[in-house]
């Protein structure tokens, strides 16, 4: 199934799900490689979405579930989390739901979803933890960098980019102290080394136009870039900066306003 075909399919979803639940669905994206800009021609859809309930629901005495998860199949990756989770997950800065509300795949192109990201917009900004991020992504690239063996014989070059863009993510973090871009392309033009560049390009080109269990020999350019940038980031950890915002005001104040509207 194509990116085009999909948004076409996905509003509809949205709409069988908003009836089935009961719910109001207030932002709806694609998440991982096809997000990332590096998705293969076999890659499925992660689609993920933020949803409001009705009033009365947030007044049970028994709370409903704060997510929705559809069952996976070989096309489909479908969940969402309440509003109530995800203003608890902005309260830790999580950087997974900066993701997910800076995704370049939307799936809800209307006025009440423009609406509510403006909105949350200021929030995402007041809750950002450079440090939390940080640990974050450093945690994905040193994971990734082991658990995928990337000294083996054989590497399959998507394994690559899950060690690649947490460790470019993190060097867009340390140089602008900001939430990093969602789209692989943007961290490459601006934080990525000249002489690795070559290598990733010629790793994009395999993995966009190969299945994802194509197999390559290790790079090791890459290797060396990816362990001396861990190491990089891991030094620079104790000087990063430790301000979180601990109030809950503009949170709850925002919950209110969407939940009584």
């Amino acid at each position: 199934m194509t990116q085009d075909e999909m948004n076409r399919l996905v509003p509809e979803k949205i709409r069988d799900m908003e009836e089935k639940y009961n719910i109001n669905i207030l932002w709806a994206i694609e998440s991982g490689s096809r997000a990332w800009g590096f998705a293969s021609p076999d890659s499925d859809f992660d689609i993920r979405f933020i949803y409001k309930r009705k009033l009365k629901d947030y007044l049970k005495l028994k709370p409903e579930r704060d997510v929705i998860e559809l069952p996976i199949d070989e096309t489909w990756d479908v969940s969402g989390w309440d509003l109530y989770k995800a203003l608890k997950l902005l309260k830790n800065a999580n950087p997974t739901l900066y993701e997910w509300m800076n995704s370049p795949i939307k799936y809800l192109d209307t006025a009440s979803s423009a609406k509510f990201r403006s909105q949350i917009e200021p929030l995402l900004t007041l809750y950002f933890s450079e440090k939390k991020t940080l640990y974050h992504y450093l945690s994905m690239a040193r994971n990734n960098q082991i658990d995928h063996a990337l000294q083996m014989k054989a590497v399959k070059p998507k394994k690559y980019f899950y060690a690649l863009r947490p460790v470019l993510a993190c060097l867009w973090v340390i140089k602008y102290h900001a939430p990093p871009p969602v789209l692989f392309a943007d961290l490459i033009k601006t934080v990525l080394p000249e002489n690795i560049k070559p290598y990733v390009e010629y790793l994009l080109e395999l993995k966009i136009k190969e299945p994802e269990n194509i197999e390559i020999q290790p790079i090791q350019e890459i290797n060396l870039f990816l362990s001396d940038k861990i190491e990089e980031i891991n030094n620079y950890l104790p000087m990063a900066p430790d301000a979180v915002n601990s109030k809950w005001d503009d949170l709850n104040e925002f919950f209110y306003q969407e939940i009584y509207n």
